[in-house]
Protein backbone atom coordinates (compact mmCIF):
# COMPACT_ATOMS: atom_id res chain seq x y z
CA UNK A 1 0.00 0.00 0.00
CA UNK A 2 1.34 3.45 -0.64
CA UNK A 3 1.64 5.98 1.39
CA UNK A 4 0.46 8.66 -0.29
CA UNK A 5 -2.16 7.53 -3.33
CA UNK A 6 -3.81 9.99 -5.45
CA UNK A 7 -6.85 8.94 -7.85
CA UNK A 8 -8.16 10.85 -10.54
CA UNK A 9 -7.85 13.93 -9.22
CA UNK A 10 -8.88 16.86 -10.51
CA UNK A 11 -8.45 20.47 -9.31
CA UNK A 12 -8.79 24.26 -10.16
CA UNK A 13 -10.03 27.56 -9.17
CA UNK A 14 -12.85 29.02 -9.33
CA UNK A 15 -15.17 27.32 -12.20
CA UNK A 16 -11.76 26.02 -14.18
CA UNK A 17 -10.12 22.55 -14.02
CA UNK A 18 -6.57 22.72 -13.91
CA UNK A 19 -5.86 18.89 -12.98
CA UNK A 20 -7.56 16.57 -15.16
CA UNK A 21 -7.53 13.07 -13.55
CA UNK A 22 -4.04 12.66 -12.36
CA UNK A 23 -2.69 9.58 -10.65
CA UNK A 24 0.22 9.92 -7.88
CA UNK A 25 2.09 7.40 -5.62
CA UNK A 26 4.40 8.10 -2.85
CA UNK A 27 5.77 5.51 -0.95
CA UNK A 28 7.08 5.05 2.84
CA UNK A 29 10.61 6.14 2.81
CA UNK A 30 10.23 7.05 -1.50
CA UNK A 31 10.57 10.14 -3.48
CA UNK A 32 8.06 10.89 -6.06
CA UNK A 33 9.02 13.61 -8.18
CA UNK A 34 6.58 15.53 -9.87
CA UNK A 35 7.94 17.44 -13.02
CA UNK A 36 6.75 20.26 -16.33
CA UNK A 37 6.78 23.18 -17.25
CA UNK A 38 5.41 26.18 -15.52
CA UNK A 39 1.66 26.14 -16.04
CA UNK A 40 1.90 22.44 -16.15
CA UNK A 41 -0.35 22.16 -12.51
CA UNK A 42 2.35 20.71 -10.43
CA UNK A 43 1.72 23.61 -7.73
CA UNK A 44 -1.81 23.06 -8.24
CA UNK A 45 -1.16 19.08 -7.67
CA UNK A 46 0.57 20.16 -4.33
CA UNK A 47 -2.47 22.72 -2.86
CA UNK A 48 -5.00 19.66 -3.57
CA UNK A 49 -2.69 17.03 -1.58
CA UNK A 50 -2.79 19.15 1.49
CA UNK A 51 -6.64 20.45 0.91
CA UNK A 52 -5.97 23.95 -0.21
CA UNK A 53 -7.78 24.28 -3.34
CA UNK A 54 -11.40 23.14 -4.51
CA UNK A 55 -10.80 19.37 -5.59
CA UNK A 56 -12.53 15.91 -6.73
CA UNK A 57 -11.09 12.74 -6.61
CA UNK A 58 -9.42 10.16 -3.83
CA UNK A 59 -6.36 11.03 -2.20
CA UNK A 60 -5.49 8.22 0.75
CA UNK A 61 -2.99 9.15 2.86
CA UNK A 62 -1.66 5.29 4.31
CA UNK A 63 -5.19 3.73 3.51
CA UNK A 64 -7.78 6.85 5.18
CA UNK A 65 -9.36 9.30 2.72
CA UNK A 66 -8.10 12.59 3.60
CA UNK A 67 -9.76 14.67 0.18
CA UNK A 68 -12.55 15.75 2.24
CA UNK A 69 -10.25 17.06 5.32
CA UNK A 70 -9.55 20.38 6.34
CA UNK A 71 -6.19 21.39 6.11
CA UNK A 72 -5.20 22.08 9.81
CA UNK A 73 -6.60 18.46 10.14
CA UNK A 74 -4.74 17.06 7.04
CA UNK A 75 -0.92 18.54 8.93
CA UNK A 76 -2.03 17.04 11.98
CA UNK A 77 -1.80 13.95 10.22
CA UNK A 78 1.46 13.61 9.43
CA UNK A 79 1.69 16.10 6.28
CA UNK A 80 4.01 18.83 5.85
CA UNK A 81 3.98 21.59 3.09
CA UNK A 82 7.43 23.54 2.28
CA UNK A 83 5.97 25.79 -0.27
CA UNK A 84 7.53 27.71 -3.02
CA UNK A 85 9.23 30.85 -1.56
CA UNK A 86 9.64 29.07 1.73
CA UNK A 87 7.76 30.74 3.97
CA UNK A 88 9.79 31.96 6.17
CA UNK A 89 8.52 34.45 9.26
CA UNK A 90 11.52 36.88 8.47
CA UNK A 91 11.20 38.81 11.40
CA UNK A 92 10.77 35.94 14.23
CA UNK A 93 14.23 34.39 15.22
CA UNK A 94 15.06 30.63 13.34
CA UNK A 95 14.45 29.06 16.22
CA UNK A 96 11.17 30.37 16.70
CA UNK A 97 10.48 29.73 13.11
CA UNK A 98 11.12 25.94 13.84
CA UNK A 99 9.03 25.91 17.41
CA UNK A 100 5.56 27.27 14.26
CA UNK A 101 6.51 23.86 12.83
CA UNK A 102 4.83 22.05 15.66
CA UNK A 103 1.97 24.41 16.59
CA UNK A 104 -0.13 21.56 16.39
CA UNK A 105 2.10 19.01 18.70
CA UNK A 106 1.50 18.48 22.66
CA UNK A 107 4.27 16.00 23.11
CA UNK A 108 6.33 18.90 24.41
CA UNK A 109 9.58 16.69 25.81
CA UNK A 110 9.26 15.28 21.91
CA UNK A 111 9.20 18.89 20.88
CA UNK A 112 12.38 19.33 22.17
CA UNK A 113 14.27 16.48 21.22
CA UNK A 114 13.03 17.31 17.79
CA UNK A 115 14.85 20.47 17.99
CA UNK A 116 17.98 18.73 18.80
CA UNK A 117 16.83 16.46 15.66
CA UNK A 118 16.69 19.38 13.21
CA UNK A 119 19.71 20.99 14.01
CA UNK A 120 21.61 17.27 13.59
CA UNK A 121 20.60 17.31 10.03
CA UNK A 122 20.93 21.23 9.56
CA UNK A 123 23.53 22.51 11.45
CA UNK A 124 23.74 25.52 10.47
CA UNK A 125 20.57 26.09 11.82
CA UNK A 126 22.38 25.33 15.16
CA UNK A 127 24.71 27.93 14.88
CA UNK A 128 21.88 30.71 13.47
CA UNK A 129 19.11 29.86 16.12
CA UNK A 130 18.66 33.09 17.93
CA UNK A 131 19.00 34.96 14.22
CA UNK A 132 15.84 36.61 13.55
CA UNK A 133 15.10 34.54 10.04
CA UNK A 134 15.18 37.24 7.54
CA UNK A 135 18.55 37.96 7.68
CA UNK A 136 19.56 34.42 6.55
CA UNK A 137 21.25 33.37 3.63
CA UNK A 138 18.67 31.82 0.78
CA UNK A 139 20.18 28.88 1.74
CA UNK A 140 19.58 28.71 4.87
CA UNK A 141 16.10 29.65 4.96
CA UNK A 142 15.48 27.05 2.43
CA UNK A 143 17.19 24.73 4.94
CA UNK A 144 15.28 26.60 8.06
CA UNK A 145 11.88 25.80 5.77
CA UNK A 146 12.44 22.21 5.55
CA UNK A 147 13.30 22.60 9.19
CA UNK A 148 10.04 23.62 10.39
CA UNK A 149 8.41 21.30 8.08
CA UNK A 150 10.62 18.34 10.16
CA UNK A 151 9.27 19.46 13.29
CA UNK A 152 5.64 18.12 12.53
CA UNK A 153 7.10 15.28 12.59
CA UNK A 154 5.38 13.81 9.06
CA UNK A 155 5.15 10.83 7.66
CA UNK A 156 4.78 12.95 4.04
CA UNK A 157 6.52 16.67 3.19
CA UNK A 158 5.14 18.01 -0.08
CA UNK A 159 7.68 20.64 -1.38
CA UNK A 160 7.46 22.91 -3.84
CA UNK A 161 11.00 23.85 -5.77
CA UNK A 162 13.05 23.54 -3.09
CA UNK A 163 16.04 24.63 -5.55
CA UNK A 164 14.38 27.94 -6.72
CA UNK A 165 17.07 30.61 -6.39
CA UNK A 166 19.79 28.38 -4.99
CA UNK A 167 23.95 27.39 -6.04
CA UNK A 168 24.15 24.50 -7.37
CA UNK A 169 26.40 23.75 -4.55
CA UNK A 170 23.58 24.48 -1.99
CA UNK A 171 21.32 22.55 -3.47
CA UNK A 172 22.91 19.30 -3.86
CA UNK A 173 23.51 20.03 0.06
CA UNK A 174 19.98 20.40 0.85
CA UNK A 175 19.26 17.45 -1.70
CA UNK A 176 21.91 15.37 0.10
CA UNK A 177 20.11 16.08 3.43
CA UNK A 178 16.63 15.20 2.18
CA UNK A 179 17.78 11.61 1.09
CA UNK A 180 19.38 10.86 5.03
CA UNK A 181 15.93 12.13 6.00
CA UNK A 182 13.77 10.48 3.89
CA UNK A 183 15.87 7.06 4.06
CA UNK A 184 16.11 6.84 7.92
CA UNK A 185 12.77 7.93 9.00
CA UNK A 186 10.87 6.43 6.09
CA UNK A 187 9.13 9.62 5.57
CA UNK A 188 8.03 10.15 2.05
CA UNK A 189 8.45 12.96 0.15
CA UNK A 190 6.00 14.88 -3.53
CA UNK A 191 8.50 16.90 -4.77
CA UNK A 192 8.00 19.28 -7.49
CA UNK A 193 10.62 20.78 -8.91
CA UNK A 194 11.85 22.82 -12.02
CA UNK A 195 15.35 20.80 -12.51
CA UNK A 196 14.41 18.03 -13.55
CA UNK A 197 18.07 16.75 -13.12
CA UNK A 198 19.04 16.79 -9.63
CA UNK A 199 15.18 15.75 -8.59
CA UNK A 200 15.59 12.84 -10.93
CA UNK A 201 18.92 12.16 -8.81
CA UNK A 202 17.08 12.14 -5.27
CA UNK A 203 13.79 10.55 -6.60
CA UNK A 204 12.79 6.58 -7.35
CA UNK A 205 9.38 7.48 -8.62
CA UNK A 206 8.68 10.64 -11.47
CA UNK A 207 5.79 11.83 -13.11
CA UNK A 208 5.93 14.41 -16.11
CA UNK A 209 2.85 17.07 -16.06
CA UNK A 210 1.65 18.68 -19.08
CA UNK A 211 -1.57 20.98 -18.83
CA UNK A 212 -2.73 19.14 -15.76
CA UNK A 213 -2.13 15.82 -17.46
CA UNK A 214 0.37 13.11 -16.82
CA UNK A 215 2.30 12.32 -19.47
CA UNK A 216 4.59 9.97 -18.22
CA UNK A 217 4.90 8.44 -14.83
CA UNK A 218 7.31 5.13 -13.97
CA UNK A 219 10.78 5.08 -11.86
CA UNK A 220 12.95 7.77 -12.18
CA UNK A 221 15.30 5.56 -14.01
CA UNK A 222 12.57 4.96 -16.97
CA UNK A 223 11.79 8.77 -16.93
CA UNK A 224 15.39 10.13 -17.41
CA UNK A 225 15.79 7.44 -20.09
CA UNK A 226 12.66 8.50 -22.60
CA UNK A 227 14.49 10.40 -25.29
CA UNK A 228 11.48 12.84 -25.30
CA UNK A 229 11.21 13.58 -22.19
CA UNK A 230 15.29 14.06 -22.17
CA UNK A 231 15.42 16.74 -24.99
CA UNK A 232 11.59 18.20 -23.46
CA UNK A 233 12.89 18.38 -19.82
CA UNK A 234 16.67 17.42 -19.22
CA UNK A 235 18.27 19.42 -21.95
CA UNK A 236 20.32 16.38 -23.18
Amino acid sequence: MSLLAVRSLYAGYGQGDVLHGIDVDVAAGGVTAVLGSNGAGKTTLLRAVTGMVDHRGEVTLQGRRIDKTPTEDIARLGVAHVPEGRGTFVHLTTEENLRLGAYSRRDRPGVAADFDRVYQYFPRLAERRAQQAGTLSGGEQQMLAIGRGLMLRPKLVVMDEPSFGLAPLVVEEIYRILRDVSAAERMGILLVEQNAVIALQLADHACVLETGRVVMSGTAQEVRADESIRRAYLGL
